[in-house]
């Protein structure tokens, strides 16, 4: 089982089930890996895989010299601390909203009293299981998917300056991937003292494979190329997180790559 928030990604994968025993029986599997990629001189990218609290995050950072590293290391710090303070206790989406705000809070603070890190933040997507219910959080352009009997489902909207290009079928998703302005992202975490978070809740089922995941991923592999990837046969979703992470790497590995997979094992 793992039970932990990472200081520092390694090039390495974490797997474990946890049983959740409540008015609900659910079993679950992950995996996580993190990589640098073959341009960035650092790993920016920071998770969350809390097995226990039934808490995974990915946090990708942006800013220089360093800053976006701390950006996404809080964030990702503030959410785990506050979930893991939380407990069972109250509405679990609303408690994972309140988390979000306050690694929003806490970056924002961190960039303006420190000049080093002025302007610095973070992307940040959470994914939290309550009982029979998920709860995704998101602030940027990470993503969250869901694969459902075989089909696959983007969870989550880029806030990103091209994703209305996309949603109004002006352009598609392949085509936003190559738009010269495709990482201005429209919403962060740690830029403006306040943040609106993107809250989504819904049942989960058995078999459900849910993969957060950064952009370094989605940039350089399309939904058709990650859904094979996840409902590969026999698949662990350790393995699926590196099978991720080798094909971003092959196509070019033009930024840090972070892949969380998690598996519903037994329904509700």
């Amino acid at each position: 089982m793992m039970n932990s928030v990472l200081d520092r990604p390694p090039r390495g994968r974490r797997t474990g089930p946890i049983t959740d025993a409540g008015v609900c029986r659910v079993h679950i599997e992950f995996g996580v890996l993190s990589d640098q990629g073959r341009v960035r001189a650092s790993n920016e990218d920071a998770f969350v895989v809390d097995g226990p609290n039934r808490l995974f995050l990915v946090a990708d950072g942006m800013g220089g010299h360093a800053a976006g590293e701390v950006a996404s290391r809080i964030a990702a710090s503030v959410v785990h601390d506050a979930i893991d303070a939380a407990g069972a206790a109250g509405d679990a989406g609303k408690t994972l909203g309140s988390a979000v705000r306050q690694a929003n809070a806490r970056v924002y603070e961190t960039q303006r009293a420190r000049a080093e890190y002025r302007g610095m933040g973070t992307t940040l997507t959470a994914l939290l299981f309550d009982g029979p219910r998920y709860h995704v959080a998101q602030v940027g352009d990470s993503r969250a998917y869901l694969l459902r009997e075989g089909v696959l489902e983007q969870l989550t909207r880029d806030h990103s300056l091209v994703w209305p290009l996309y949603e109004n079928g002006i352009l598609s998703k392949d085509e936003i991937v190559r738009h010269p302005h495709k990482h201005l992202v429209t919403r962060s975490i740690g830029t403006h003292p306040d943040v609106e978070v993107d809250l989504r809740s819904a049942d989960c089922r058995e078999g459900d494979l849910y993969l957060l995941c950064s952009d370094g991923l989605t940039d350089v592999l399309g939904d058709g190329e990650i859904g094979r990837i996840l409902a590969g046969p026999d698949a662990s979703p350790e393995d699926s997180c590196r099978r991720l992470v080798r094909s971003a790497n092959e196509a070019g590995g033009p930024d840090n790559i972070t892949a969380v997979v998690v598996r519903i094992l037994t329904g509700t």
